[in-house]
């Protein structure tokens, strides 16, 4: 267990080396193409689209998660395997929620592999399951009203 001091903050451009280098750290959920998530898609999420946080420890990131506004989705929440357990991933998800349901009451939706610790998180965390997508993955949402509880 890591009881180094963990820094949240915001996520920024200069950030986006660090972030990619977390997403393709993780075990679960690992892109079968890391080429298809680009730096211009990180910089799109995190300047037009929505806003992002960090977890640092010693100064490196060792998680995020970036929220969409534009398309009402969470588009990333991801935290380094050797991180996992510590709060961090439920400390980015209630930053993440805060600022989006700051901002409008449309529902919140994501998706992830079925199997999954994320799934099992996301029900933690009071998600719905409303189906599956078209690539199997399970959809969940979160309504304002959830979120508030």
């Amino acid at each position: 267990m890591n009881t180094l001091p963990m820094l949240f903050r915001e996520a920024q451009v200069a950030d986006i080396p660090q972030l990619s280098a977390v997403r393709l750290s993780v075990q679960e959920n690992r892109l079968s193409n890391p080429d298809l998530v680009t730096p211009a898609a990180y910089v799109d999420y995190l300047t037009r689209r929505g806003q992002g946080w960090t977890c640092e420890v010693n100064g490196a990131i060792v998680g995020f998660g970036i929220a969409d506004v534009r398309g009402h989705s969470i588009w990333a929440l991801f935290v380094r395997p050797e991180f996992a357990r510590q709060g961090i991933g439920k400390k980015l998800h209630n930053l993440m929620l805060s600022w989006y349901f700051a901002q409008t009451t449309e529902p919140l939706w994501l998706s992830t592999a079925p199997g999954t610790r994320a799934e099992e998180f996301y029900r933690r965390q009071g998600w719905h399951d409303t189906g599956r997508t078209a690539q199997g993955e399970v959809r969940f949402e979160m309504r304002v009203e959830g979120w508030r509880q």
